[in-house]
């Protein structure tokens, strides 16, 4: 009987508070270190969605509720066509979830291992793309401070988008954030400085710094300077101070330029708003409509048709299950039945188990177990 409604799709209140029954889970994607992700579509209007689990009790073990709450507060005053948009919050007793935008192109972190060679042009385009959500992320007073490749995901067409609110923060008129957060390698100087010397603070211009790393580990498979998350304070700053960083020969004389402004030291001289990108002789020739409206093709697409194909295959193939109701068709008779209250025989049911398994065997060699 169930097989007869499965394409109707179930009626909620409108004005009913969306819940975690409101969706169907399809797979999981993702594990952290207090929750999961996973693919999910809402039962209603069948659209597909990441959720994010977090479980409480570790959230409280590891203090990261505060994150939590401060991420969902700056998520939900933001949309912009190159975020992760959150659109539903909900709890129950042991988990709080957040459900986003789902992007299956994987994240550029991901990409860069597997020696994705990225082009100029493919560069310059995220660079355009990641100023316009910086620039949007500006308006409502947010540094992001964690920009870097592993919190930028790819939608299928390949456009970026920023991810990770969980250490953002908000600096309102003319106030500094204080406090050393981020990832060490993605971190301008002047958050070392902060930590070091007290400095005067920080502001939007570190998330350009970060831009400038991430857009040159793009474009070289490494990063302008060798900085990892052990290494010491005092050594980033001496650093900063001794080391010159290396421009390929290969690169165009424009792009150079521009990552040189990204990666200069002094926040007050680097290039840190929308306007002075667009400023920049490298961009001058870019309809920045058209990156808005993602009008623009980028270089690189990532390969997810397969796990597309494979998520509907499993969302038909799915087979729904109810002992009790199975029972009770039985009745007294004692005989097998299928679901649809056909009777069988052992043996057959043996057999059509497994069809089912050659069903699903068949669907996953399509690509569904990479």
């Amino acid at each position: 009987m169930g097989g007869h409604h499965s394409h109707k799709p179930p009626v909620f209140d409108e004005n009913e508070e969306v819940n975690f029954d409101h969706f169907q889970i399809l797979r999981a994607i993702g594990k952290g270190s207090f929750g999961k992700v996973c693919i999910v579509q809402k039962r209603d209007t069948k659209k597909m969605y990441a959720m994010k689990y977090m479980n409480k009790q570790k959230c409280i073990e590891r203090d990261e509720v505060r994150n939590v709450f401060r991420e969902l507060q700056i998520m939900q005053g933001l949309e912009h066509p190159f975020l992760v948009n959150l659109w539903y919050s909900f709890q129950d007793e042991e988990d709080m979830f957040m459900v986003v935008d789902l992007l299956l192109g994987g994240d550029l972190r991901y990409h860069l291992q597997q020696n994705v060679r990225f082009t100029e042009a493919t560069v310059k385009l995220y660079i355009c793309e990641l100023a316009l959500a910086l620039e949007y992320l500006q308006r409502y007073h947010i540094l992001h401070r964690d920009i870097k490749p592993d919190n930028i995901l790819l939608d299928e067409h390949g456009h970026v988008h920023v991810t990770d609110f969980n250490i953002a923060t908000i600096v309102k008129g003319t106030e500094k954030a204080s406090s050393m957060a981020g990832t060490k390698p993605y971190m301008a100087p002047e958050v070392f400085q902060v930590y070091m010397d007290g400095g005067p603070g920080y502001s939007y211009p570190v998330d350009w710094w970060s831009l400038g790393v991430t857009a040159y580990e793009l474009l070289r498979g490494w990063r302008p300077y060798e900085i990892h998350s052990a290494t010491p304070v005092d050594d980033i700053l001496n650093m900063f101070k001794v080391e010159r960083v290396h421009y390929s020969s290969t690169w165009c004389k424009g792009m150079v330029a521009l990552l040189k402004k990204l990666l200069t030291k002094d926040p007050e001289s680097r290039l840190s708003s929308l306007g002075d990108v667009q400023s920049a002789p490298y961009l001058a020739d870019v309809n920045w409509d058209a990156v808005f409206e993602k009008a623009l093709t980028p270089g690189f697409v990532p390969n997810n048709g397969h796990l597309q194909q494979c998520l509907e295959t499993v969302r038909k193939e799915f087979i729904i299950f109810n002992r009790e109701k199975l029972r009770r068709q039985q009745g007294q008779s004692g005989q097998l039945l299928d679901p649809e209250g056909r009777a069988v025989s052992q043996a057959q049911g043996k057999l059509q188990d497994g069809c089912n398994n050659n069903i699903l065997a068949h669907a996953c060699s399509r690509g569904c177990s990479s």
